[in-house]
């Protein structure tokens, strides 16, 4: 199937075609503007990603070439090879540098446009956070109906500890407070391209019991503010191929945003912070099980991360603009 750019430069001010789509139920809003002809304002975004009075979403992630928007000219000197550009905005409009699970639908978006051939190779993606290589795999999870469809795997890219080796011997860097639970809680910062605040409970009835409508007090506060990732560790078990693989369930209240269905860079962050804590010997390959279903979180070599899980498109639609009032 191949796709065509927006309508949009042909009817300014009557309809926008965007696809609907999501991973692990962290949903988005897809643009084709490859040419670069979408004013994408931050009150448009706010629009589309309306759960009652727009496409509901989020976010909004605009496909476009890099040679046509400044970041990506950045990102292809380089690497020549990220033609695509993945220009992500949160829900409230502001702009984002990546986001996990977006990738993957992004590489999905480009599969269903004819843009990408996954038997052909990689997928370089352009992002504010750089370059982002996909490929496509097999399930790794076989649950739900969901999981039996193709599963993409991205290098994330290069992961850290802002706090570097005092926050591991402490386990802590930073303090947050979480409407519903009753103490002040000691977390860890990790940066995967976006910043995050991982802190572990005590089981499920205190992650049930948070209150994530309300955004969580972190201090200090990041200089570019942070996702907050609740997390429950849930040991470890023996994968089909022998391999240990450690286990967490998690909820994420994403800046911008507030609680969404998944997080892929806090899936990132969450296996990260719980290995950090568990110390030396612990695995290298973490699931990840969110509302919205499970992700595969993989270190790798020379410091990189690896987050693997779905991507489904569920819809394409004409949305009258004059209907949003942007």
């Amino acid at each position: 199937m191949t796709g065509t750019p927006s309508e949009v430069a042909a009817e300014p001010a009557m309809r926008l075609h965007v696809t609907k789509g999501h991973g692990t139920e962290n949903d988005f809003v897809l643009l084709d503007d490859r040419y670069g002809e979408i004013d994408l304002s931050a009150t448009l975004v706010r629009a589309l990603t309306d759960r009652r009075a727009g496409v509901g979403g989020d976010g909004v992630i605009r496909l476009v070439e890099s040679s046509r928007v400044p970041e990506g000219v950045a990102v292809l000197a380089a690497d020549p090879s990220a033609r695509w550009f993945m220009d992500y905005r949160n829900a409230d409009g502001s702009v984002a540098e990546m986001c996990g699970n977006g990738v993957r639908v992004f590489a999905a978006y480009l599969e269903q446009l004819g843009l990408w051939d996954p038997f052909g190779g990689e997928l370089a993606v352009g992002t504010r956070a750089g370059v982002r290589r996909v490929r496509r795999i097999r399930a790794a999870v076989a649950t739900t109906s969901e999981n039996d469809r193709p599963w993409y795997a991205v290098d994330m890219g290069l992961w850290s500890l802002p706090g570097g080796d005092r926050a591991v011997r402490a386990g802590y860097d930073a303090e947050v407070e979480v409407a519903g639970l009753a103490e002040v809680r000691p977390a860890l910062g990790v940066d995967v391209g976006n910043p995050h605040t991982v802190l572990a409970l005590a089981g499920q009835a205190e992650l049930e019991a948070a209150d994530l409508t309300r955004a969580p007090a972190v201090v200090p506060v990041p200089p570019r503010g942070t996702n907050v990732e609740l997390v429950v560790p849930l040991g470890e078990e023996i994968g089909p191929d022998g391999t240990v693989v450690g286990r967490v369930r998690m909820r994420v209240h994403e800046r911008g945003v507030g609680e969404t269905r998944s997080c892929g860079t806090g899936a990132c962050a969450a296996a990260l912070a719980v290995r950090a804590w568990a110390g030396d010997g612990a695995p290298d390959v973490w699931l990840v099980e969110v509302p919205g279903g499970t992700m595969r979180v993989s270190v790798l070599p020379g410091g990189r991360v690896e987050l693997a899980g779905p991507a489904v498109l569920v819809a394409d639609a004409d949305v009258v603009l004059a209907a949003l009032g942007a």
